[in-house]
């Protein structure tokens, strides 16, 4: 640990031991927790060492402007702010602080309807053939829930056996611990029964984790990740036009919404499959098909006038 560490932990320790309580009772998952915490000492860091009581909004837009200087964008500057707000939240709740300075400091507008990047369906099936590693039926099983199911990477490492219901849906617990049921089509079922058969042994007790490591404990995020990424890194090795393209794991989420869209699925039965709080969020899918503007527009072209590109307009018009 650095001299720094240790001196924020003298100052400030009591204050973060308190966030990180107050994190655990909320439900907070322990990517959220880590996430909120390192943002927290991140502005723990630059403010030291000034007293929390003696901290003001001028010290959070301080803090969040050298964010944007050194790179931050309008997501992770929000993301920064949603943390110290949470912070001084949880010190009043636990009767450590009396103001939270946070609370008045306008989050940066974003960007809205940004068209998503995703695979297209045929891309799709030739990820699936892209997928590689020593435990087969578990990859697949993993993307095939990513791009074919919509789930997010921290949905499915936190997957457990009991998850997977006879009838062949899936109970998934989301974001804000909301849970979503899944009714899975029989070929992904199937695929999950067969990674459940070759599944090594957990030794994690009570809670049996559907995707499990070598070592026998619960598959990371970092590693799910490391799975689909390799995947698609295998895939961009066949398919040099794909190159170029910002593809992650989590573009495998918006593949699967950018399907449902084109099949004609409504926004708000994709809002319950996504597991989006906000309808909002959801609607960036029904901006990404230009073919669905074209169809629509050619729908109005067939009731145009007959003879109106015909006539002749007078120059003088």
């Amino acid at each position: 640990m650095t001299a720094r560490h240790h001196e924020l932990t003298d100052l400030y320790g009591t204050e973060l031991e308190l966030f990180t309580i107050w994190m655990k009772n909320r439900g907070m998952t322990k990517a959220t927790q880590q996430a909120y915490g390192g943002d927290v000492q991140s502005f723990l860091n630059a403010v030291y060492p000034n007293a929390i009581g003696q901290l003001g909004k001028m010290d959070v837009m301080r803090y969040l402007a050298a964010a944007r200087e050194k790179g931050a964008g309008d997501e992770a500057r929000n993301r920064k702010l949603s943390a110290i707000r949470a912070f001084f939240k949880a010190l009043i709740e636990m009767e450590a602080a009396n103001s939270n300075p946070a609370a008045l400091v306008a989050k940066s507008k974003q960007e809205k309807n940004r068209i998503p990047v995703y695979l297209e369906e045929n891309e799709l099936n030739e990820l699936l053939q892209s997928v590689q590693g020593k435990f087969y039926s578990r990859n697949v099983a993993i993307v095939l829930l990513m791009a074919y199911a919509g789930l997010r990477v921290g949905e499915v490492h936190r997957m457990n056996i009991s998850d997977l219901r006879p009838d062949g849906a899936i109970h998934i617990l989301g974001k804000g611990r909301k849970w979503r049921v899944i009714p899975l089509p029989n070929a992904i079922h199937e695929v999950l029964r067969k990674a459940l058969e070759e599944r090594l042994t957990s030794r994690q007790g009570k809670d049996q984790p559907f995707f499990v490591s070598q070592f026998g404990r619960r598959l990371s995020i970092r590693m799910i990740q490391t799975v689909a990424d390799r995947t698609i890194e295998q895939l961009k090795l066949e398919r040099p036009a794909l190159a170029d393209k910002p593809l992650s794991s989590h573009k495998l989420r918006h593949s699967f919404a950018t399907m449902q869209i084109r099949s004609g699925t409504d926004i708000r039965t994709l809002q319950e499959l996504l597991g989006h709080a906000s309808i909002e969020t959801t609607q960036i899918y029904t901006h990404i098909d230009n073919k669905q503007l074209q169809t629509a527009m050619d729908n109005i072209a067939v009731k145009l006038p007959g003879r109106l590109l015909a006539r002749e307009f007078s120059s003088e018009l």
